[in-house]
């Protein structure tokens, strides 16, 4: 059951509601943080991420039907995409579901991608393959390897035929 609350303007909200309105106002500034990080020299950049990663660390989780909310999608697949690991349950005492809010930002950013881009069908495989590209990349050696590519360092080893 969804708790009804009375908010300071005499509007009657479920806490569900106002969960929603806080953890999507928590993103929108955390989405101009990142927005002037990319604008900004490296030493700024780097501050600026540290207090995202702070912020959202420090913000308290979310529960499905906010998640779900934010996302536009539906309760259950909310609990079905934390079930195949692409959202993360928050790690809390709590014995109830609750979804890590750094999670729910970054599955967040790239539903909006994927949506924009015109992919509906088969959104979760998507965003799986998104969350798994993003790993690959935050490997140092990888980063290390496209980066010489790119600047035509590389070598390429081709092994020898007998």
């Amino acid at each position: 059951m969804i708790g009804i609350i009375r908010s300071h303007e005499g509007v009657t909200v479920s806490t569900a509601e106002l969960e929603t309105e806080q953890t999507v106002a928590l993103f929108e500034r955390i989405e101009v943080l990142e927005d002037v990080a990319e604008r900004v020299n490296d030493v700024d950049r780097v501050r600026l991420h540290r207090v995202v990663r702070q912020e959202l660390a420090a913000s308290p989780p979310v529960r499905p039907v906010a998640a779900a909310r934010i996302l536009k999608l539906s309760e259950k697949t909310v609990r079905n995409w934390v079930d195949e690991g692409v959202l993360r349950p928050a790690k809390t005492p709590a014995t109830r579901l609750l979804i890590d809010t750094n999670a729910l930002h970054e599955v967040s950013h790239i539903v909006k991608e994927v949506r924009a881009a015109g992919k509906t069908r088969a959104l979760l495989d998507e965003v799986y393959r998104r969350l798994v590209d993003a790993t690959w990349l935050e490997r140092e050696d990888l980063r290390e390897s496209l980066q010489q590519m790119r600047s035509g360092e590389g070598t390429v080893r081709v092994p020898k035929v007998d």
